[in-house]
Formats: C-alpha cells, sequence, structure tokens
C-alpha cells in the first residue's frame, strides 16, 4: 500500500517590500512521504518570493513533468515555472521550453554546490533560467518551523527575507547563482 501525502495548512503572510506585494494567502501542502521538512519549506519560501494569487503549488514529487510551483495566466500559458532541489538538467531544459520564466531554488549545503558545478555549463546557456541557493544553515533552520498547522509572516526586502512563525524569526538570505537573460 503506498504512503499518502502529509497536509500541511499554512496562513502565510507575504509583504514584499521589493515589489510592492502585500497579501495573506491560505495554503494547503502536501508533503510527499519522501520530502522532507526542509524541502517542504523551501518550497514555501520560494512561494513567497514570488507570491501571486495565481501562484500555485504542483502535485509534487510524484508528478513528473510538473512544476514545484507553476504560475500561470487565464490562458494556461506558464509564465513562470519553479523548481526546488537539485533537478535533472533536461527537466530543467523542458521548463525552460514550456514557460516564460524558470527558477530554481538549491538547498542542501555541499550536496548543492556538487550538484550546481556538474550542471552549471548546460545551465547557464537557459537564458530564461535563474538560480538561487540557500545555505545549508537556512535549510535546516526553516525546517525547524515546519508544523501541520502553520502560521507564517514572510517579509522580503533587497533580495533577502525575515521568516517568523511563532516565536522563531529566521533571516534568510538566497544567493543568486544565475540570473536570467534580459527579455
Amino acid at each position: 500500500m503506498a504512503l499518502k501525502a502529509t497536509i500541511f495548512k499554512a496562513d502565510l503572510q507575504v509583504s514584499d517590500l521589493d515589489r510592492g506585494y502585500y497579501a495573506r494567502h491560505a495554503l494547503t501542502i502536501a508533503r510527499h512521504p519522501s520530502e522532507t521538512d526542509e524541502r517542504m519549506m523551501v518550497r514555501l519560501v520560494a512561494f513567497a518570493f514570488d507570491a501571486d494569487e495565481m501562484l500555485a503549488f504542483g502535485r509534487g514529487l510524484s508528478s513528473e513533468d510538473e512544476a514545484d510551483l507553476a504560475l500561470t495566466d487565464h490562458s494556461g500559458a506558464i509564465d513562470l515555472w519553479i523548481d526546488v532541489g537539485q533537478p535533472d538538467e533536461r527537466e530543467l531544459r523542458k521548463a525552460a521550453g514550456r514557460a516564460r520564466r524558470v527558477k530554481l531554488w538549491t538547498y542542501g549545503g555541499r550536496v548543492a554546490d556538487i550538484w550546481w558545478e556538474q550542471n552549471r555549463g548546460s545551465l547557464e546557456r537557459l537564458r530564461n533560467l535563474e538560480v538561487f541557493r540557500l545555505s545549508g544553515e537556512d535549510g535546516k533552520a526553516l525546517a525547524t518551523l515546519a508544523d501541520r498547522t502553520m502560521k507564517v509572516e514572510v517579509t522580503v526586502q533587497d533580495g533577502a527575507a525575515w521568516v517568523s512563525a511563532g516565536e522563531r524569526t529566521l533571516r534568510i538570505e538566497p544567493l543568486r547563482l544565475k540570473a536570467a537573460a534580459e527579455a
């Protein structure tokens, strides 16, 4: 019998001073049995950085050829495809062909660094791809905030985020490994 996803509820308040975006999102996040709290929370932070009422979580790790997060327009065209982790380079090439913009959030410390060095050359050619890296410490700290019912506040300013849940506040500063080419 297959294990079922664990459902998390997040009341996410986003104050993005960089984009002038301020909104509350009631999110339901399905965490696949093989997904860690760290990965799930990186997905939540990725959501906060590009929060929009049309941004939605994908079906998760069990669904190949689907983004972890996707922003589609009313016609169904994919404006933004967001993946988390260290995906296969071929999957990112496919995403770059399907979406106007693609963002990748890597995490995991040295593992992420090794993955980037192995894939950097081919990923540099994808003009619409932007790659961010969270430090191993940031990823682990985010994992400690995971709770089945969360109230999370994220303030984004100057490319960094302050993530608050309960009594804890973390400063997350993603490193941009690759910028997308100007359109």
